[in-house]
């Protein structure tokens, strides 16, 4: 639960219908089993210490004493868990019967939730829940209702709703009104049987519910002990996580299935958003699990920004291209511009804003060749990157302009009186700068408009010269970060033929660099990811600091399991370092940025995307 995070679990005990003592000591075991593995939340299927397919016995005062009972014993046996039990029985209160779940922690029975909507066959034994009742059930005082959240008062943000069986699925679901109340965490005991096609549906319905809902939601569903005289029940449990099924059981196997739940992460996205504020129809029930780190079953992702399954990555990248192509081909016409100017370097970012301008002309329906693509070689231009910007120009059918620098740079430093031999930041700057005059210059003489190359990672740490490659009149590549600009070209190479596709393969097994000092034997003397660090290092803690809020430390621990085996602590820690310094003394830089198309869920437009103030003090950061 350190950061934020805990464990929740989903059970398919193995039942008996209608042996309550059997489905007791099994559900007391799974809670065992899931605490072992850490978890802090379980949730049992519908009506699991019964059985759900008990028909006129469920009116047997018998099996009803009986699992009432059973409550207490599982109460007193999981006194000293810490896991907060989501179990299913009959409840009977003032001579009614209500199929119901019931919360229990550390001994207590912190409530008892009814279901709400029956249909016509389950009301023959069950009764709808009306009034709020304070009551004596299995020996112990609680709470009986169906508008209950139960808040965790170790863990700000962690709130859990039940959702009772086929509940979830109302028109006005009691799950939608326990987020609404702040539940993060809905728990669905279940029981249906299956039928073909049903669990597709189901993970689609859950998945979009926890996306809408901005939570978790669990299903502990009911497995094959059920009765099979009218169906067959698989226990296919499932737990779905902002949008997605992060865990789901084996279909006719019984046991237990966890997911890691990032609660800070939840409450940040739904930050602002109002439907998530009303607490007046809910009763809040308290209760509190130990702090501990808890251990994670996956790694996070390396790649935060890039999708890992090859079919979502190949859209990922048309759909990105297709958005810096359709928001230029836009800018382009409405400033009335006749050309989009580019300088190219044969480096990853001028290649891809390159691709761009031509499938913007394309979009426009005008001829590529009013994509102007200057190369403007200096003291770094190597002949590999000279010639791939040529070649990647004429390939693709743009307009190609050489304008050597050399000897507007020298007569520069002349003027301000720096060495030529003095390799600072002057040096180095003065290059970029002179770079973006011509490029400005060029694009007043033909009535066009300068597109910037400049990527998302770069922004991010600040890795631009001001009023030099940090400007134009369009940043199209402003919302890409670097890991994902890799797979965009290549995406875009595997589409092409001939020397298109042949200069953009070379492109991309070159070295990423500003190329702004003097080569070494002909060959790049700087390498940008050995002086700021590695971007997959840099675009995992732009995605957990800037999109999902994480503190420093945070960062540091995930960064530690996803790079495991790749990275040491220590040069994470000190990679780290060098991110949050730059990051937050390169802000006045993001403050006056060009317009550029917001291509994913980061973006630094000062004008809405990131405000922070330049001057801020970091320290909390550091």
């Amino acid at each position: 639960m350190i950061h934020g995070i805990v464990k929740i679990s989903a059970a398919t005990p193995n039942t008996r219908i209608g042996d309550v003592n059997n489905n007791l000591a099994e559900c007391v075991r799974l809670v065992m089993a899931a605490e072992e593995k850490g978890a802090k939340i379980l949730v049992f299927p519908e009506l699991c210490l019964t059985g759900a397919t008990l028909g006129d016995l469920f009116a047997s005062k018998t099996l009803l004493d009986a699992a009432e009972r059973a409550v207490s014993q599982f109460a007193d046996a999981t006194e000293g868990r810490d896991v907060l039990s989501v179990i299913g029985l009959p409840v009977m209160i003032s001579g009614k019967i209500y199929n119901s779940a019931v919360a229990v922690h550390h001994g207590e029975i912190l409530g008892i939730v009814p279901k709400t909507y029956l249909s016509s066959a389950e009301r023959r034994w069950f009764s709808e829940p009306s009034d709020s009742l304070e009551v004596i059930f299995a020996d112990r005082e609680t709470v009986f209702d169906k508008d209950i959240i139960f808040s965790c008062d170790s863990l700000d943000g962690l709130t859990v709703g039940i959702a009772v069986g086929s509940d979830i699925y109302a028109p006005v679901s009691s799950a939608r009104l326990a987020a609404a109340a702040g539940a993060t965490v809905i728990l669905n005991p279940y029981s249906a049987p299956e039928t073909a096609g049903r669990s597709d549906a189901d993970s689609l319905f859950l998945s979009s519910e926890s996306r809408a809902l901005l939570a978790a939601v669990a299903r502990g569903e009911a497995g094959i002990g059920e009765s099979g005289t009218d169906g067959c029940y698989s226990g296919r449990s499932k737990i779905a996580y902002l949008g997605k099924i992060t865990a789901e059981a084996d279909e006719y196997r019984n046991g237990l299935i966890f997911t890691d739940v990032d609660v800070e992460y939840l409450n940040r996205e739904r930050f602002g958003n109002s439907a998530f504020t009303s607490y007046a129809d809910h009763l809040t029930v308290g209760f509190e699990l130990d702090v501990e780190e808890t251990v994670l079953d996956e790694r996070p992702r390396r790649l935060a920004f890039v999708p890992e399954d090859p079919e979502a990555l190949r859209k990922r990248c048309a759909e990105i291209l297709g958005i810096q192509s359709h928001a230029l081909a836009m800018r382009i016409s409405r400033s009335y511009s006749k050309c989009a100017v580019i300088g190219i370097s044969g480096g990853l970012d001028s290649t891809l804003a390159l691709i761009a301008a031509v499938e913007a002309m394309d979009t426009l329906g005008e001829t590529r060749d009013k994509v102007v693509a200057v190369t403007m070689p200096c003291f770094g231009t190597t002949a590999r990157t000279k010639s791939n910007a040529e070649r990647l120009a004429e390939s693709l059918g743009a307009t190609l302009k050489c304008i050597d620098i050399k000897a507007a740079v020298n007569q520069h430093f002349k003027d301000i009186g720096h060495s030529a031999e003095d390799f600072s930041v002057v040096y180095e700057n003065a290059q970029a700068r002179e770079r973006t005059q011509v490029l400005m210059d060029i694009a007043n003489a033909c009535g066009g408009l300068v597109v910037g190359t400049g990527d998302l990672s770069e922004l991010a740490l600040g890795w631009a010269t001001y009023n030099g490659d940090h400007m134009s009149m369009y940043g199209v590549n402003s919302g890409v970060p670097k890991t994902m600009m890799r797979h965009i070209v290549k995406y875009y190479a595997d589409r092409s033929e001939g020397a298109v596709k042949d200069v953009l393969l070379d492109v991309l097994d070159t070295p990423v660099s500003p190329e702004l000092l003097p080569p070494k034997d002909g060959e790049i003397a700087q390498c940008t990811e050995g002086i700021v660090g590695p971007y997959e290092l840099h675009d995992f803690f732009l995605y957990y600091l800037v999109r999902r809020g994480c503190s420093r430390q945070k960062i540091f621990r995930l960064a530690c399991c996803a790079f495991d085996g790749e990275y040491d602590a220590s040069t994470i820690r000190g990679w780290l370092d060098v991110f949050m310094r730059r990051f937050f003394s390169q802000q006045f830089k993001r403050s006056c940025l060009p317009d550029g198309p917001k291509v994913g869920s980061v973006g630094f437009s000062p004008r809405g995307d990131f405000v922070m103030p330049s001057d801020v003090n970091a320290e909390l950061w550091k």
